[in-house]
């Protein structure tokens, strides 16, 4: 297993540094003012561990990232690697972002602006406003970077918890008050953010496993307004069931729910034909 695990890791890697070479990237600025913008934030399933396979390293049409230097260029994978909080560039692979950008295009038949700030590992504590970590502060950054052009911010795509999952309740109350001060200090008070449940196979090595967290991820809508969450019911591991991340299929599905979900809370009914 580990010789198939290191010989997949090593292969993605190879495929998704030749493809970042080979491309000319052309970021935009002006043309930026018309973009639907979407806040995809997480740990490590958000930043994406699933192996790069040559199915999803085309760069997406009217899909753009914002990179390190506040630009927006042609989004190409793997997506978070422009993260400023982020683990060491190799370790940033398939996430939900890939495909939850094309469906919405798709759907909109609008320029998409994505801005993909995850950490693998990340515990909520670390999220938090005023904790020590400053993921929030660097979070708020990027996003203020990606408006000075204008565009428009449609969204927020949350997936993490897996640091968490042993206090479902507990976790709650921070979700809760990360949204609301996202919201304010966005000043987006009506701001859509869609949560998505965790792996729903047992690596916890607890009896309850993952289904009590998961229930409390599910009735997020009850507690918040204009928030919804995403199952991650038939999704599968990557590695086995003591491996919490994705598969690259499963990834590719996640991000087909997160689209379909906010798709649904910026008041459509279904796919737009």
């Amino acid at each position: 297993m580990y010789i198939i695990y290191s010989f997949t890791l090593l292969l993605s890697l190879l495929l998704s540094s030749s493809y970042l070479q080979a491309q000319e990237v052309q970021p935009i600025t002006g043309n930026s003012r018309d973009m639907d913008i979407f806040l995809c934030i997480g740990q490590s399933n958000m930043a994406g561990r699933a192996p790069l396979t040559p199915q999803v390293l085309d760069t997406l049409q009217g899909v753009w990232l914002l990179n390190a230097s506040g630009e927006f260029e042609p989004a190409v994978n793997p997506m978070n690697r422009y993260s400023n909080i982020r683990k060491e560039l190799s370790m940033q692979r398939l996430g939900p972002v890939y495909s939850f950008a094309q469906k919405m295009h798709s759907l909109s038949h609008r320029p998409i602006g994505l801005i993909v700030n995850a950490r693998g590992g990340s515990s909520i504590n670390s999220w938090l406003k005023n904790s020590p970590d400053g993921y929030y502060d660097a979070t708020l950054q990027r996003v203020r970077e990606a408006l000075r052009y204008g565009g428009r911010l449609c969204a927020v795509i949350w997936h993490q918890g897996e640091a968490d999952c042993a206090y479902p309740e507990t976790y709650k109350l921070k979700l809760v008050q990360l949204i609301s001060d996202l919201r304010e200090d966005l000043d987006c008070p009506d701001l859509p953010v869609v949560v998505g449940e965790i792996s729903r196979w047992n690596w916890t090595k607890r009896p309850e496993g993952t289904e009590p967290f998961n229930q409390m991820i599910s009735q997020i809508g009850q507690c918040l307004l204009n928030t919804d969450c995403v199952s991650s019911e038939g999704l599968c591991p990557y590695l086995d069931e003591t491996d919490p991340h994705f598969s690259t299929e499963s990834q590719l599905i996640l991000g087909y729910r997160y689209a379909e979900k906010v798709w649904y809370l910026l008041g459509h009914d279904g796919d737009r034909h």
